[in-house]
């Protein structure tokens, strides 16, 4: 490998020792610092490059990106605080376990601590937030540190991967030249060529073989003889890229015959799985008191993912007194109820497929029966409202029309405070082709544009993305991406007019401060952030006229912008209405 300075060997090096081990795709912001690595991954014919100029909106659209894949994506920024603004996605990827590799670009040593321009502190810049951190060497065109380079790359990327999974930050310092000027001497003619170019055979410098954590015959008899019994649940929330098996989750259902209740976020609430099991996803809309405590209570819960999204779920499952297994492969404590009574450091799918072959007890067709009955009950409440000509038009309707609207395969992306929540509760059950995501590792309203985006980036699915106003302009910057980098989408905007989710909280009752301090009412119509980022919009208040603009939308090229007018306190009130229903009628 020939470079015309130490700086461009530099950077040719991580980036091919990146492409090497599988990596496609890349996300840069500009800068100077980081020309080195820019250049090169932009002259890899092997790397697709996505130029996102916010760093913010950078950082997640890699995050989404990578959490639809499960893969690595590379992000590449100059040197101060454009390095502190991926720190929000930093958080979310690491609570998410969403691999990420950060390529930080640097000023040399002796510029640090002396008041030069752009100079921060760097070193470990995230903390704790991601699995490995390097302050890379100098560039130096040595064999042992090229070689150095090389294994360290591939480290990252092994780290980044593991279990669990999450981001890696590597600190890349560079001296002027930044760009490829000719340095005379700067990289000998006769420089090593294993160290230059890497092997000769394209493999990366460094291969990591680990496999999944799993349980010998012995440490599985415990499970096998806590889930043979009649009634038991098996609740899958939030996965962790790439996913969980639904195949291996199907067969241990049928082995045990317990119900699954599926997270929206947990890739088992959509799908052909659906058609033969019982795939329960209405819960947060009765697991009420009133009605489960006439209810037997389960003997054994089997629980992947993680903490649900719903509250109703989680309390519910602290209510009961079953034997509760809660599996996770880097063995994390996720049950914030404190009710589990086994952690087991399991591959999730690798442990249901083979406990499917084990498990063994007496079925409880009335135990299954009862939660079937609880959905459909619960799925004809809400259809007398969000039905064609049955009520009125609602936030939680939206959720319930894409669900049933999206062309398949979709991938659905939806945003934290209400959407998620509206989503669990009335998208139900399908056996459409559907991927569902969401940032729930922190859960937070921020980047969520451009984490849907990085996820459309990465599927020939239709996309599209259900946010609030809040989180729509929070991350505003990140519309850009849709046309710089050729993403298309349907973003349904709920323009409730502040933070409705307020209205869920007993701070409601106390105003003020609750309308300024917290409901924070905006006054504003976005109709205009479609005009400066060239896209289309179109606002509606009314069902009908909603899906005749999503109909539209996903059958249509370009990203349309379709922004529901609601009230918040209204659509409150009809969740609260609706769950009554519910339990009035399971009651009865």
């Amino acid at each position: 490998m020939s470079a015309p300075n130490r700086n461009v060997l530099w950077g040719r090096a991580v980036v091919d020792e990146l492409v090497r081990a599988g990596v496609d795709a890349a996300v840069v912001s500009p800068g100077s610092r980081s020309t080195p690595l820019v250049t090169a991954a932009a002259d890899e014919d092997d790397l697709r490059v996505y130029s996102v100029l916010d760093e913010r909106s950078a950082a997640f659209f890699a995050l989404g990106r990578a959490r639809r894949t499960g893969e690595v994506t590379p992000l590449i920024c100059t040197s101060g605080t454009a390095a502190a603004n991926y720190h929000p996605a930093v958080i979310e990827a690491d609570r998410g376990r969403v691999p990420l590799l950060l390529l930080t670009a640097d000023r040399p040593p002796e510029l640090h601590d002396s008041g030069a321009n752009q100079t921060v502190d760097q070193e470990k810049l995230y903390g704790d937030a991601v699995r490995w951190y390097a302050d890379l060497p100098e560039p130096e065109a040595d064999p042992r540190k090229l070689r150095s380079l090389r294994t360290t790359a591939a480290r990252a990327l092994a780290e980044a991967t593991g279990t669990p999974s999450g981001p890696v930050h590597l600190n890349c310092r560079f001296r002027k030249p930044l760009e490829p000027t000719p340095v005379e001497g700067d990289v000998p003619a006769d420089l090593d060529t294993l160290a230059a170019a890497g092997r000769d055979d394209d493999r990366p410098f460094v291969t990591t073989t680990a496999g999944p954590p799993r349980l010998d015959r012995a440490d599985l008899r415990p499970l096998v003889e806590g889930l043979s019994v009649g009634r038991g649940l098996i609740v899958a929330g939030p996965t962790d890229p790439p996913g969980v098996d639904p195949e291996a989750v199907t067969a241990l259902a049928h082995a045990t015959g317990f119900p699954i209740l599926a997270d929206p976020l947990s890739g088992l609430r959509f799908g052909g799985h659906t058609r033969v099991t019982t795939t329960v996803g209405g819960y947060d809309g009765y697991l009420d008191p009133r009605v489960t405590g006439d209810w037997p209570d389960p003997e054994a819960i089997f629980r992947i993912g993680a903490s649900p999204t719903s509250k109703r779920l989680r309390k519910y499952l602290a209510r009961t007194g079953a034997r509760q297994f809660v599996v996770d492969a880097a063995g994390a404590w996720r049950e914030a109820e404190f009710r589990a009574t086994d952690l087991v450091v399991a591959d999730p799918s690798r442990l249901a497929a083979r406990l499917a072959e084990l498990v063994g007890g007496p079925d409880a067709p009335a135990w299954r029966e009862r939660w079937s009955e609880a959905d459909r009950v619960h799925r004809e409440t809400v259809g007398s409202v969000t039905g064609d000509g049955m009520g009125g038009y609602f936030e939680g309707a939206v959720l319930a029309d894409v669900a049933d609207l999206a062309p398949e395969p979709s991938t659905l992306v939806v945003s934290n405070s209400n959407p998620v929540r509206d989503a669990d509760r009335y998208a139900l059950p399908a056996a459409a082709s559907y991927t569902v995501l969401g940032n729930r590792g922190a859960s937070g309203i921020d980047g969520v544009v451009s984490t849907a985006l990085g996820a459309g980036s990465a599927t020939t699915d239709a996309l599209t993305l259900v946010v609030g106003d809040l989180a729509y302009y929070h991350d505003g910057n990140g519309l850009l991406s849709a046309l710089r980098c050729d993403v298309d989408a349907t973003i349904v905007l709920i323009n409730n007019d502040g933070g409705g989710i307020f209205h869920r909280l007993p701070i409601e009752s106390f105003d003020p401060p609750f309308t300024e301090a917290f409901r924070t009412p905006h006054g504003r119509e976005f109709g205009p952030t479609a005009d400066l980022y060239d896209l289309s919009h179109v606002a509606v208040s009314d069902r009908e006229a909603f899906r005749e603009a999503y109909a539209d939308s996903v059958g249509s090229d370009g990203t349309d912008v379709i922004e529901v007018r609601t009230d918040a306190e209204a659509s409150q009130r009809t969740r609260e209405r609706l769950v009554e229903a519910t339990v009035d009628a399971l009651d009865e």
